[in-house]
């Protein structure tokens, strides 16, 4: 499946990732600025600022320093700490307006590719199927077993669903993508995807 076609977007500005609103979140809780809070950590307030604003792949020794300085847990600065299924904590009193994310933040998104859902047509009616999937060259590859629903569509119009939801900061994306499923034929590119520790069933 495609997520874009024809020309690129104009170029965004940066954003920052959901690591990085946390970072900002709790040194704000602390009452920190971006001095104080790297005076903490032996780390520069330009890192801080770094982190805070742009979509960051941070190493985990890195997010291990940031967790002692802000007095956390890695765990929570990636937002994968044990709490109520997503989505029942409190909204905000005037939680913000949606925004459209525009084609390079969908990209950004998915690119790590994960767990996303498969939407489909089914005798039984509609479906959305979980599967593990990476994103390569434009195009969702996952992988399923013969003789399954999923490897039923090919050839047929489905959608593709990626979400996240952030409770603790009352934020969340969603990235949909629709086209047409096709199968993976050429070998070596077969046998790349699982050297690579391709997407399993």
């Amino acid at each position: 499946m495609s997520a874009a076609n024809g020309r690129p977007p104009p170029a965004q500005p940066a954003r920052p990732g959901d690591v990085g609103r946390r970072v900002a979140r709790r040194r704000e809780e602390l009452g920190l600025t971006r001095e104080e809070a790297a005076a903490r950590g032996g780390l520069t307030p330009g890192y801080f600022e770094y982190v805070e604003s742009q979509p960051a792949v941070i190493q985990v020794d890195a997010l291990a320093r940031l967790a002692t300085v802000l007095q956390t847990s890695v765990a929570h600065l990636l937002g994968a700490e044990q709490g109520p299924p997503p989505g029942e904590t409190p909204v905000p009193v005037r939680p913000s307006p949606p925004e459209e994310l525009s084609t390079t933040e969908c990209r950004s998104r998915i690119t790590p590719g994960g767990v996303g859902r498969v939407v489909l047509s089914t005798p039984e009616g509609p479906a959305a199927l979980p599967v593990s999937f990476r994103f390569l060259d434009d195009t969702v590859v996952f992988r399923t077993a013969a003789g399954s629903v999923l490897a039923d569509v090919v050839g047929a119009e489905v959608a593709f669903e990626v979400d996240r939801i952030d409770d603790a900061l009352g934020e969340g994306w969603s990235v949909l993508l629709t086209g047409t499923a096709e199968e993976l034929t050429h070998a070596e590119t077969i046998r790349s995807l699982i050297e690579d520790s391709g997407p399993r069933p």
